[in-house]
């Protein structure tokens, strides 16, 4: 049952990874995120590290939270800079 689980935990994590890198945009690139987090608690949880699990599995929906206001607030950014017509980053 744990050699099942281990695959699943590996798999979330790859799949999460190669997300990450070849995906364009970020909002799925965040989802990408969140599957490999997904993977991690689960490879921890395998590991019998409770405790860590938890904490991982308090922060990660924050940091989610964190990506995704950075993501809205950049692209505001860029919109104003786009009708300002200031075209430098």
């Amino acid at each position: 049952m744990e050699f099942f689980v281990s695959i699943i935990a590996f798999a979330l994590m790859v799949i999460g990874a190669f997300g990450i890198i070849f995906l364009k945009k970020p909002m799925d690139k965040v989802i990408m995120f969140t599957i490999l987090d997904a993977g991690f608690i689960l490879a921890v949880v395998l590991f019998k590290y409770l405790d860590v699990a938890m904490f991982a599995a308090l922060v990660d929906p924050l940091s989610t939270l964190v990506f995704i206001f950075a993501i809205v607030k950049i692209n505001e950014i860029r919109k104003k800079k786009l009708e300002n017509g200031d075209l430098n980053d």
